[in-house]
């Protein structure tokens, strides 16, 4: 387990890891970890990173010490079989009954929605990669942030972000809101509660760690190559909202 932070008293996160990381984010930003807490975490605050796709998952007696969990992305399927996917499963049903902030990005996204009782698979309209714009339905949103202009409480009606993902939730649990849709998904966001979050595409990345995963997806011969020149050519035309996305992933984690 990765710790930072250490202060006594301080607000206590949890990434659950479902990705290995590639060479590319190890070399250039040291790993995941250090990717999301740079984008969620702020000063005071101890983060433990638990590699759950490789069966480390934090200790069940410790749940309630934490103030809130992430799941991250996957190139595993979120309707899988796998062992540490059932277990993770468990894990967030747990974590839904104990009330406890869960933000899945995502595979985490999408495996929460299974775990809770949705439905996921593969998406009807197969790859979407590259940038996205969402529309937000604000009267169902969890959360604000201040308008850095006027200082009013302002809720976006729609935001880009990074996507790369071929699978999607079909339908979401019961008692579930969805809050957010876009011309290619239909679930980009959803919540239960104030306690249950779920982003299907990627407010942590930047654009090079996308071209880097465009990169190696085509070299697995797993998109062809005028898409991922598409895909490439779209992010570099426009950019994504990642500080509207900051705020709001941060206020939903670190909400009362």
């Amino acid at each position: 387990m990765k710790v930072v932070g250490s202060t006594v008293g301080e607000k206590r996160y949890a990434l659950l890891l479902a990705a290995t990381d590639s060479e590319y984010v190890k070399k250039v930003y040291g790993g995941y970890f250090n990717v999301f807490v740079a984008a969620f975490g702020e000063e005071g605050e101890r983060w433990d990173l638990f590699r759950v796709v490789e069966g480390e998952f934090p200790d069940m007696n410790e749940l309630h010490n934490y103030d809130g969990f992430v799941v991250s992305g996957s190139p595993y399927d979120a309707y899988g079989n796998d062992l540490w996917i059932i277990k993770l499963c468990f894990l967030l049903q747990t974590l839904d009954a104990m009330e406890k902030k869960v933000l899945g990005i995502c595979f985490g996204h999408q495996v929460l929605c299974r775990a809770l009782g949705g439905k996921v698979g593969k998406a009807n309209g197969g790859w979407d990669i590259g940038l996205r714009r969402v529309r937000i339905v604000k009267e169902l949103l969890p959360f604000s942030f201040q308008g850095e202009l006027s200082g009013e409480e302002l809720v976006p009606t729609s935001l880009a972000i990074i996507e790369c993902h071929q699978d999607e939730v079909w339908e979401v649990p019961m008692g579930a809101e969805v809050i957010a849709f876009s011309d290619k998904t239909g679930v980009e966001m959803f919540k239960i509660g104030d306690h249950v979050l779920g982003i299907q595409g990627h407010p942590e990345y930047t654009k090079d760690i996308l071209f880097n995963l465009i990169d190696r997806l085509l070299n697995n011969d797993c998109i062809q190559r005028d898409f991922a020149e598409n895909a490439k050519l779209g992010m570099e035309m426009a950019e994504p909202d990642r500080i509207c996305w900051e705020k709001i992933c941060k206020n939903f984690l670190k909400g009362e």
